[in-house]
């Protein structure tokens, strides 16, 4: 054989080996839950005929289950474990990203039933799931007063800490209690996998304990040292959180952190963005995905956002249908690079549940497959690549603009995603930087039904042009 031909043939075994499904590393499992928000006092409501307390007197809540105008009764949390035992009862580890206490005034709550919800709350996962490493991060309602987080030693950190003690390492104690943030390997002999759990809170615009800082906590100095020190180990990094940076897609123009924190975040992922495998966080209680782009616009990260299990209808002036059905969620991943390879979420159809008859003890509703990431968008793996994908399909197709809007509530909000809607979502997802938000809005949110179309046919040419990034 001539040596172009021998060439040509191991050119071709080496892309059968990189294509074939054995090519990938050792697959695992692990649960994301967020934003439980137990009313512990939801059941004394329904049965006195009165409003739930997170419910903030809108109307009285009815079924068992819960109601779309309430945090979730402490049956719904029940459920949700027992869905999440059922559907993977042994996962590699458990993402808990934080927000236990209801939606209610700081008068009704105090440090004691702060600690007290979040104690019970960690009994609940560590019954579910015995023996089995889980990484918590704390929300901006697991503090009092709510959303004041400290970047020093509290005693609200000190005594959580106490309570998570099982999960945290000896080198992670003493940096939970001075700011809530930590880092730990993921379990299994030599894994290459790094969990960074943040406490983003420190940078929400509601935190008036940081307004002033440049560093609360040293939480960012630690973070690039820490993506330094990875990438020096050959190691990979998950990072997790509760307050996400960038929009509310379901409200335009809301963001979550201080301006200048959004931009020291945004640029530690670019300069770090190869050590990070994925983003995970929560807050929003909705099912999104956030794009990170190189200064070429070249994808090079995604954040995934996971919707709640409380179905709490929003409160934030503006959002209309603001509620959701509760929702769990399995993230497939490559052990040895921590490359997400698909999702599934499960979700509860709390009208459905609650006209169920009487339940025996311990029968629990039904928690259904919402959907798989992989199948629903037709997409390979949950790649930065992959989602860049999802995010043109949304843009350039009605269907997957529909699709994924339905997702985004877990299938609670089913009326069409209109022209403001979908600008809203998807200069969200695509612009977690101010300027850039706010220039894509300007852009797009302004086009007329007529120019809505000219709008579409110039975005679907760039796409021919330049794949990488459209909107």
């Amino acid at each position: 054989m001539q040596p172009m031909g021998q060439l040509a043939v191991l050119l071709l075994l080496c892309l059968l080996v990189v294509t074939l499904p054995g090519a990938r590393g050792r697959s695992g499992r692990f649960w994301h839950l967020t934003d439980l928000h137990w009313d512990p006092e939801y059941e004394a409501a329904v049965a006195a005929g009165r409003p739930c307390p997170s419910g903030s007197n809108r109307t009285r809540p009815t079924g068992l289950w819960g109601s779309y105008l309430c945090d979730a009764p402490w049956s719904l949390l029940r459920s949700a474990a027992w869905a999440m035992r059922s559907r993977l009862a042994t996962p590699d580890f458990v993402l808990w990203t934080g927000d236990d206490t209801p939606h209610v005034p700081n008068e009704q709550l105090g440090e004691e039933k702060v600690l007290n919800i979040i104690a019970n709350l960690t009994s609940l996962i560590k019954e579910t799931f015995p023996g089995t490493k889980v990484y918590a991060a704390m929300g901006n309602h697991d503090f009092h007063p709510k959303n004041q987080f400290p970047g020093k030693e509290h005693r609200i950190y000190n005594q959580t800490a106490e309570l998570w003690r099982p999960w945290l390492s000896d080198a992670s104690l003493p940096l939970f209690r001075a700011g809530a943030f930590y880092s730990e390997k993921l379990p299994g002999p030599g894994t290459r996998g790094r969990m960074v759990v943040l406490n983003t809170n420190l940078y929400y615009d509601q935190n008036n304990e940081t307004a002033g800082d440049k560093d609360p906590g040293g939480q960012f100095q630690w973070l690039e040292e820490t993506l330094s020190n990875a990438s020096r180990a050959d190691e990979k990094v998950y990072i997790v959180g509760h307050v996400p940076p960038g929009f509310f897609e379901k409200k335009r123009g809301k963001p979550w952190f201080r301006r200048d924190f959004n931009e020291r975040y945004l640029g530690i992922v670019q300069k770090h963005h190869s050590v990070i495998a994925a983003q995970f966080f929560g807050h929003h209680h909705t099912d999104s995905f956030r794009m990170f782009y190189s200064d070429t616009g070249a994808p090079i990260n995604v954040m995934f956002l996971a919707p709640g299990v409380s179905p709490w209808k929003t409160t934030l002036p503006g959002v209309s249908n603001g509620a959701n059905n509760p929702a769990i969620r399995v993230i497939d991943y490559d052990q040895d690079t921590l490359q997400v390879l698909d999702m599934v979420t499960y979700y509860l159809n709390l009208t459905r549940a609650n006209m169920m008859e009487s339940p025996q003890e311990e029968e629990f509703p039904v928690w259904e497959e919402e959907y798989r990431l992989t199948e629903a968008f037709q997409v390979p793996d949950g790649s930065a690549h992959s989602m860049q994908i999802v995010l043109e399909r949304i843009l350039r197709d009605p269907h997957y603009l529909q699709l994924y809007y339905e997702f985004n509530s877990a299938k609670y909000d089913l009326e069409p995603c209109k022209q403001d809607c979908r600008v809203d979502h998807l200069c969200a997802i695509r612009e977690v930087d101010f300027i850039k938000y706010d220039q894509c809005v300007k852009t797009n949110g302004s086009a007329s039904a007529a120019s809505s179309v000219w709008l579409l046919v110039f975005c679907m040419f760039i796409g021919f042009l330049s794949p990488q990034r459209v909107l």
